[in-house]
């Protein structure tokens, strides 16, 4: 069984409501049953290097703040970052960001981050701006799948 690892900050309700989109589609039983176990970690609590270690692939997710990415998932970069790399090159990734107007510098820094560890980003990195809707959250459930699927290939 290959394990998808889900590390987030959801403070907000559209931050949570996109996080359990992600993980339901990554998740949906009809696809996934017996062949992908996602584990999600709270950003603030991964800083073990192990539980990078033992993914076979990524989803980040964060909400927009001030122009970039959360504190919370940039410590777990932080907290890890240098026994990654080199271990993780060529892993499958993705990430969700929300802002309310502009996602740019969290995008950016998170382009940045995962260039460094040498992951391979396998789905466009999904975006939503302002207030989250059903088509958001269906669109979000989507590209969980998406992500997951990718573990199968």
């Amino acid at each position: 069984m290959k394990r998808l690892l889900v590390i987030s900050h959801a403070p907000t309700l559209a931050t949570v409501s996109l996080r359990d989109a992600v993980i339901a589609g990554a998740s949906d039983p009809e696809f996934f049953d017996g062949l992908v176990e996602v584990v999600a970690i709270e950003a603030l609590e991964a800083t073990d290097p192990r539980a990078y270690l033992d993914a076979d692939a990524y989803l980040f997710g964060t909400p927009v703040n001030f122009g970039y990415l959360s504190g919370a998932l940039k410590h777990s970069f932080d907290s890890t970052y240098d026994a990654l790399q080199g271990h993780v090159r060529r892993r499958p990734f993705s990430y969700w960001v929300h802002g309310r107007s502009d996602a740019t510098g969290a995008r950016r820094a998170l382009d940045a981050i995962t260039t460094g560890l040498e992951l391979r980003l396998v789905a466009e990195p999904f975006e939503r701006l302002g207030d989250v809707g059903d088509d958001d959250l269906a669109a979000a459930r989507e590209f969980g799948a998406t992500v997951a699927a990718h573990l199968l290939d």
